[in-house]
């Protein structure tokens, strides 16, 4: 590396747009792509897309390794193997329990208009596009945003600055809406920061990202971030009746009930994040 580039990314501001944009535009090409190929109720792509999510997922994990041990000159604690089995499962077990309790809310509320079987291929077509989409996405706006906004402003403006960025992305996707963006914000932009805050390693929210996108889209078969398509998961929800309790075309993340049950999940990690020193919170995943 040129001594002046290696220079200029020692400047935190620097090196964040630098990294955010080339993990950004990796997370692009790849779940791009990818989510095409997903929606399918075909045996065989599906298997492919299941395959392809889990190489992507590897694959950038090492390229995100790599990357900071050129432009940082360190290695990325917050991808130590040890915890990430205990990580993965604890985070997916979590994430797919509290959008089950979401879901259980919506149809209390009378927010479900018909539930019936979907595809089981469809499913494992979602779980491999989960898979990618997870760690690209903890990668990018976690690992790099969040972690060098926490250098600069510290770990409140981190939170708030993150949040409002992933937020403000999704008002790209197709049916956003101000409050959905909004929405999103408060789930997963401050929920998976103060997850990372706590645990300074990027296993525990990558599970939570993926419990929650997989059962919201592969399990329920719901609309995940107004993203449209014709695919369904295991079983086909289609939800009816006020925004605030159904979603409408963004998905049951713009109901209310969400954003409530994702802030307490917030609250909870943002209370051990006060009470547990960085050893007790790395205990914590690794456990």
């Amino acid at each position: 590396m040129p001594d002046r580039l290696a220079r200029l990314l020692q400047i935190t501001p620097v090196r964040l747009v630098v990294l955010l944009v080339g993990f950004f535009a990796l997370d692009v090409v790849i779940a791009g792509p990818l989510a095409q190929l997903a929606d399918t109720t075909n045996p065989f792509r599906a298997l492919l897309v299941l395959i392809l999510g889990v190489v992507a997922a590897f694959a950038a994990v090492r390229i995100y390794r790599w990357v900071i041990g050129r432009v940082e000159h360190r290695t990325a604690t917050e991808f130590d193997p040890a915890p990430a089995r205990s990580g993965l499962v604890r985070g997916a077990l979590v994430g797919m329990g509290i959008f089950t309790v979401v879901m259980l809310l919506i149809a209390t509320f009378g927010g479900y208009d018909s539930f019936g079987w979907g595809s089981f291929w469809s499913m494992i077509a979602t779980l491999g596009l989960m898979t990618a989409v997870a760690v690209l996405e903890e990668m990018v706006f976690r690992a790099t945003l969040f972690r060098l906004l926490e250098q600069m402003t510290g770990t409140t403006g981190a939170m708030i600055g993150s949040a409002l960025v992933f937020g403000g992305l999704h008002l790209l996707n197709p049916n956003a809406t101000p409050w959905g963006a909004v929405a999103i914000a408060i789930q997963g932009g401050l929920m998976m920061a103060a997850c990372y805050a706590v645990t300074r390693s990027l296993w525990l929210p990558i599970g939570l990202h993926f419990g929650w996108n997989f059962a919201e889209g592969g399990i329920f078969g719901t609309t995940v971030s107004g993203s449209s398509t014709t695919n369904t998961g295991l079983f086909s929800s289609h939800l009816s009746g006020p925004l605030l309790i159904s979603g409408g075309d963004f998905g049951p993340e713009a109901t209310i009930f969400a954003v409530l049950v994702c802030s307490l999940v917030t609250v909870y990690f943002l209370r051990k994040m006060k009470s547990l020193s960085s050893t007790e919170a790395r205990e914590l995943v690794a456990a």
